[in-house]
């Protein structure tokens, strides 16, 4: 198995990985860090698909998607800081003035799970924020020290995936998720 991961500019393949089953349902499309919390509450149904698809066709993209051949298999959030909620989250400290970008959610496909896709994703992500002039990436993920993570709330990703990819823990936070802390990883890329 080889995995490619690509800017995420094919919203079908976005919707295949973060959409929902049903048109209708309001699920978070990975947009709830991405917007602001009364921007996302109002944004409902088939309008967060819309939303989706026109960050798909604007610079930079939403993110990146794992590939296996032509198959999407994962998903990974990557963005400018400034542009989500986590340049206004209080629970979440802000190091240092440099442009960071955040990467906050890592998905992949059931029956694709346990092949390294994951950290493939957590590269691909490095990689293109580096193209985007990016000269650090953070992530807040949860230090569950090697407990078990309901997959629903393992979008945030594991301390030890980000050790691996290079990442350091430069914080604590405050905030849980699935009942473990996420803690403030970067990496430099200056």
């Amino acid at each position: 198995m080889t995995i490619d991961v690509r800017p995420a500019t094919v919203f079908e393949d976005v919707r295949t990985l973060v959409g929902p089953k049903s048109p209708d349902a309001n699920v978070c499309w990975c947009l709830s860090y991405r917007l602001p919390s009364k921007a996302n509450n109002e944004l409902r149904g088939p309008a967060r698909g819309a939303y989706v698809a026109e960050l798909c066709r604007t610079a930079p993209p939403p993110g990146v998607i794992a590939y296996d051949g032509d198959e999407p298999v994962g998903w990974a959030a990557v963005a400018p800081r400034s542009a989500t909620s986590f340049a206004r989250n209080r629970k979440i400290p802000h190091i240092d003035d440099l442009p960071v970008w955040s990467l906050w959610c890592v998905r992949v496909r059931p029956g694709h799970r346990k092949r390294g896709i994951s950290h493939a994703l957590i590269a691909g992500a490095v990689d293109f924020a580096r193209a985007q002039g990016a000269p650090v990436v953070e992530a807040y993920p949860l230090d569950n020290g090697g407990a078990r993570v309901d997959l629903t709330m393992a979008y945030a990703g594991l301390r030890a995936n980000f050790e691996r990819a290079g990442f350091v823990h430069v914080a604590d936070t405050t905030s849980v998720l699935a009942g473990h802390p996420r803690v403030l990883m970067r990496r430099d890329l200056r």
